[in-house]
């Protein structure tokens, strides 16, 4: 088995069988799925046994629900025990192209591409397949990770050749098994609980994955970390995939989402800049802040907002021992990623421009 495709899964039934349905036509074979339930409640945990039983996948069953850090990092652990070289994560209410793997597997096995860590494919809007969902994720100097191009035509040039992006959008990304053990090795671990609602405690087991994020902007800071390591992140437009959106949160906004992404954000910028770099972006970041907070209050969601940043804040000492040492020997690497957040600005800049102006702008 060269790749294995991880899905977790709460409280998500009715998107499994399209979704599985898709990967049973995949061209590339040497793929192996392995589903985690995460304590779902909706009568997935006896429903997913019949893809172990029919021999489609590898069903892991866990007792609570431990996020989505926590979900996928079990299924990694697996997917590295039985020998997978590279590990795909894919959200359940998604359906991917025929060829999807193989693309991803074939920009990774270019010469030369041994350095790249992730690769992120064109994600599509499952309701309406000209529209990008995400092509890759970007990251600003405002602390924002936004999905590159959503709401806008697939058609367009800007998004129709492979790019280094920040970040692999871990809804469908692929990731080299040996990138995500090489910034896994980095951590330190001890006994903790992880940051979601009803956390369990992971023990000193290795995790991939931030366990304390539990879910939301963990994808970013596994791509902020595989940068800091030197690794590239690629995008492609040749691997396709639709999704829904928000299968498992049910709404792009809520009040659970909107605290726990506010909180994420803090210890993201933390645990990834060394302090040169926090106190070159914090004018920028805390601008950033602000505007978030004006613009979760218009939407109704200004306490949530508030109380995730100040719980941020509030537990940044535990968060400290997830900070990535600075080494001199990846200060290069550290100016690639500040470059990157500049540049991305001006990409967010022209994608909200864009969506705003309606379809004659959207479709040049």
């Amino acid at each position: 088995m060269k790749v294995a495709v991880i899905i977790p899964n709460y409280n998500g039934l009715r998107f499994m069988d399209p979704c599985m349905s898709a990967l049973s036509r995949q061209t590339y074979r040497d793929f192996r799925v392995i589903i985690v339930d995460n304590g779902s409640t909706d009568g997935s945990k006896g429903a997913l046994k019949k893809y172990e039983d029919e021999g489609m996948a590898r069903v892991i069953l866990l007792p609570a629900n431990t996020g989505f850090s926590g979900a996928v990092n079990e299924g990694i652990t697996a997917a590295i025990s039985e020998g997978a070289e590279y590990i795909v994560l894919l959200n359940n209410d998604t359906e991917a192209e025929p060829d999807y793997l193989l693309k991803m597997v074939r920009l990774m096995e270019e010469p030369g591409n041994e350095k790249v860590g992730a690769v992120s494919p064109l994600m599509i809007s499952m309701n309406n397949h000209t529209l990008i969902d995400s092509a890759g994720d970007g990251y600003s100097l405002c602390g924002w990770a936004f999905q590159r191009g959503t709401g806008r035509k697939v058609i367009l040039h800007k998004f129709d050749h492979v790019t280094d992006v920040f970040s692999a959008c871990a809804g469908a990304a692929m990731y080299r098994a040996k990138a995500l053990s090489a910034i896994a090795s980095q951590e330190r671990h001890t006994s903790r609980k992880n940051g979601g609602n009803g956390g369990r405690d992971i023990g000193e087991s290795r995790w991939f994955f931030d366990p304390m994020h539990f879910a939301y902007l963990e994808d970013v800071d596994v791509s902020m970390r595989m940068r800091i390591a030197g690794y590239k992140i690629l995008y492609t437009p040749d691997s396709r995939v639709y999704h829904f959106g928000s299968g498992t949160s049910g709404s792009k906004y809520n009040d659970f989402k909107v605290r726990l992404a506010a909180r994420n954000n803090v210890w993201l910028n933390y645990k990834n800049m060394p302090l040169l770099m926090l106190l070159i972006n914090l004018p920028f970041i805390l601008l950033g802040v602000i505007v978030k907070q004006l613009f979760f209050v218009n939407r109704g969601f200004g306490k949530q907002y508030f109380n995730g940043f100040c719980e941020g804040i509030k537990k940044l000492p535990k968060v400290h021992e997830h900070k990535v040492r600075f080494r001199f020997k990846n200060l290069g690497h550290y100016v690639m990623m500040e470059l990157h957040m500049i540049t991305d600005m001006f990409s967010y800049l022209q994608d909200l421009i864009c969506r705003k102006f309606g379809p004659s702008i959207k479709g040049r």
